[in-house]
Order: C-alpha cells, then structure tokens, then sequence
C-alpha cells in the first residue's frame, strides 16, 4: 500500500462583526494578511507598547473570503486523494458563532454560498462522471454525538444509542450505522439534509441556532479497476466531513438547565482533543488519550493516524471574544505540527463494491441459466407443436391405411360428386369436392390420436418417420 508522512492542513478564518456585535460597539482586533498566511490579534487590554500576537498558518481567510476560495484552495486536494483511495477527514473547531456550520454547509441552494461538504459533493461525483474503465459505489452515513451519546441522524429512530467498536481489519466504526447508496451530487445532499433535520441545535445568547453536537458526514467512495494483472482491484476513500459543536463560557452563553449541561459535555469533549493533539505534538508521551471521549475515538485515524487532515480553525474579531479567538489561534497552532501517515486502502476485505460485484455476478449466472431453460421450454413447445401437427397428418395416414377394408367408395351420385362412407354401425357421409381432393372432416365421430389404439407396427412407423422431433 502507497503511504507518505502528511503534516495537516490548518487554515484559518475569520467572520466579519455580526450585527449584534456591531450594535454593541465591538471592536475588531484582528488582522489578517492572506498573502503570508498570517493572523495578528491584538490584546484589548493591553498598554499600547505591548507587541501584538502573530500566528502563521496554511492559509487564512479573512470577513470577506469566498466559499468556493477556501473549498478550491485547502479542502478540493483533500478529496481529490479520497478518490484515489486514501481517507481524509475536514473540520472546523472554533467557539459557538464564529461560522463554522455556515463554512461546513452553507446555503445549498446559493452556489456562491455553497459550503464544504456541498461542494465536496460536486466535487466527487463531477470527477466520478468523467472517469473511464473504472466503476465506483459512492455511500454515506450521518452521525451525531450529543451529550457523549452517538445518534443515528438517518434512522427514523434517531434516539437510539449506538456503540462504538473496533476490528483488526478495518479499525475503529459504529455499530449498526445506517448508510445510503447515492448516485449524484442531489441524492447524497437530499440525505444530510433529512440528516439536518435531527440534529440537536439550541437558542444560546451568541447563536440562535447552535449546534448543540458534534455532527460527522461520511462519505465513502470505492473503486474497482483493472489491474496490470488482469483481475480488478478495490480501492476504498474515506471523507469525514466533521462539524464540530462550539467551546461555550457560560457567562457570555446565558446557558441555563439543560443548555448547561449540553456545553458541559461540549466543552469536555473539546478538552479531550485538545488533550489528544498535545500529546501528539509532544513526541515523548507514551500515551494518547483518544478513549477519552466518543469524539476523539472516532477521529482518532484523522489524527494521528491513517487519514489526510484539515483543520479549519473558526475565529470571531470582537474584542469581547479575545480570550476565546486567542485560545482557538494556540489550539490550531498546535494542531499544524501533527504528522499522520495516510496510506492507500487496496482490497480493503469491508469493500461493499466486491460484494455488489460478486451478487451481480451471480445474478447474470442465474439469468442466463433461466434465459437457457425458457429457450429449451419454448424450442420443446415449438417441437410438440410440430409433431402434434405432423401426427394428425399420419393420423389420416394411418386411418386409411388402417382402415381401408371398412371404407368404400360410395357409387357415384346423381349430381356427379363423389362421397366417402366411414365404415361401422352408424356410418357418416363425407363430401368431397372430388374423389382426388383431401378430405375436409375427417374429425367427425373420431376419437383423437391419444385415444386411439394403434398397434406396435403403426407406433414404430411414426417414430421412425418423427424421430427428429425427440
């Protein structure tokens, strides 16, 4: 299998002030410079001489950045691997309104508003249409974890709790997730948008709809193609398509009964990660604490581990927000110095594709063995047909033959037509147009050829003649 060291992706962006903000008279302290990738923040607090903080990143984005610039620039090399069979996972981190959903989905219905996992979508199924000699199964799951609980967003019973498991073939998965075979870009965008639908959103005092979990979009893609060998290979992307629920202050949140206890969890969650990257970036530790929360132990290929990251860190420009953009700047900073070592799936044994093959393979063989058995019946039903025909002309034959001692020619009629007397206890007169003609009812008063009584010569005689009909 292919593999390479790939240090992750971590882009930054930046909202404009919100209208609340604005009203409130808050300051921006941050600036950006897109060309050198870096961000600048500025303490509200601090004496004048004091030198401002300056992050450098990937790439940033500042409040009046595109969709389709951050897609085009930092996630489209990402799903461009997947397609080629190697995983990958996109998230955005940030505190609660900073735009993270709005950069993960957008406004579908808006292409200039369209968001990452959209656009991935478009992505991977205008490629997929393009290739040639290749033939892909393209599928996808919706999961959220809300109050360290794992939900089914697919199912109709989203509440119940599903498990987290792990196998030595294909790592880390959820037990009994749904996932929904798409043909295009429209069908997979119908399914997270019933997915939306569930999700667990609430009223805080910086976000009228927060998200209240975090949501993953899974989008697999395997590919099957004609080896060198001769035999067809599978290879097998995974997208994780990652929304991460905001780090919450209760103070600034008004968060109250059970939208407390949602940022707890939130909030616990997020620590564990934070707690997971440290580790990862230290080189020293011996340990990695992924089984600390549900999140960071179904992340855990993205990583650290086989899958190719990037990290769209959130940030809001208030000067109300400074400790939070601050702490989410030191976070993706850290994150930028982990190293994964994504490799490509081939043959992968959890491949639905082969299984699609092989039940279509067997479906052919059991059609064409059907489509033998309906010619054979068709070609024996032309056949009977044939020889049942044929039989009622030796029928006739036979009869005459047969019969001839019992049947007389009659003496010539008075109008000059000739008949034909069937022998027996009531005879039958049969009109002919001429004593050379065939007969035309021959039929009346006889028994069928199956009733009749043939001996073992006039049997022998017509099977001799028929033969070729068995």
């Amino acid at each position: 299998m292919s593999s390479l060291s790939f240090r992750k992706l971590v882009v930054v962006r930046c909202r404009p002030l919100s209208r609340r903000e604005e009203t409130a008279g808050c300051e921006n302290i941050l600036e950006v410079d897109d060309k050198l990738g870096q961000i600048t923040i500025r303490n509200p607090k601090a004496p004048p001489d004091e030198p401002m903080k300056v992050f450098t990143f990937d790439s940033v984005y500042g409040w009046n950045s595109k969709q389709r610039d951050i897609y085009d620039d930092a996630v489209r090399p990402l799903v461009e691997s997947v397609l080629h069979g190697f995983n990958g996972t996109i998230f955005a981190y940030g505190q609660t309104g900073t735009g993270k959903t709005y950069t993960m989905q957008g406004l579908s219905k808006d292409p200039e508003k369209r968001g990452v996992i959209p656009n991935s979508f478009e992505h991977i199924f205008t490629q997929i249409s393009r290739s040639q000699n290749q033939k892909y199964l393209v599928r996808s799951s919706y999961l959220e974890i809300y109050q360290e609980e794992i939900r089914d967003l697919l199912c109709k019973d989203n509440n119940k709790k599903l498990e987290l498991k792990e196998n030595p073939d294909y790592g880390i998965y959820v037990k009994d997730l749904s996932s929904v075979v798409t043909k295009n870009a429209t069908e997979i965008e119908h399914v997270m948008n019933i997915g939306n639908q569930s999700r667990s959103v609430g009223f805080t005092n910086m976000n009228e709809r927060s998200s209240r979990s975090h949501a993953i979009f899974l989008v697999t893609v395997e590919c099957s193609e004609r080896g060198p060998d001769g035999e067809d290979h599978i290879r097998v992307g995974k997208l994780n398509m990652v929304d991460l629920a905001g780090s919450e202050r209760q103070s600034k949140t008004g968060a109250k009964g059970k939208r407390l206890k949602e940022a707890a969890k939130i909030n616990l969650s997020l620590s564990a990660l934070g707690n997971v990257i440290s580790a990862l970036v230290d080189g020293r530790s011996t340990h990695v604490p992924y089984r600390d929360s549900k999140l960071t132990r179904l992340l855990q290929d993205s990583l650290g581990g086989n899958a190719k990251t990037v990290m769209i860190a959130a940030v809001g420009p208030a000067h109300k927000s400074f400790n939070e953009t601050l702490a989410t700047l030191r976070y993706a900073s850290r994150a930028k110095k982990i190293k994964n070592k994504p490799r490509i799936n081939e043959d992968p044994k959890d491949a639905l594709l082969r299984e699609f093959q092989q039940e279509i393979a067997r479906l052919k063989a059991q059609l064409e063995e059907q489509g033998m058995l309906a010619k054979e019946r068709r070609k024996r039903r032309r056949d009977s047909k044939r020889l049942s025909k044929s039989m009622a002309g030796m029928e006739e034959e036979i009869l005459w033959e047969k019969n001839g001692d019992v049947w007389k020619m009659a003496e010539e009629a008075e109008d000059g037509r000739h008949c034909l007397i069937e022998g027996g206890d009531s005879a039958n007169i049969l009109t002919c147009q001429g004593s050379s003609e065939k007969l035309k009812n021959l039929n009346l008063n006889r028994r069928s050829v199956g009733d009749m009584q043939w001996d073992q010569d006039a049997l022998e005689k017509i099977i001799e003649k028929y033969k070729v009909f068995y």
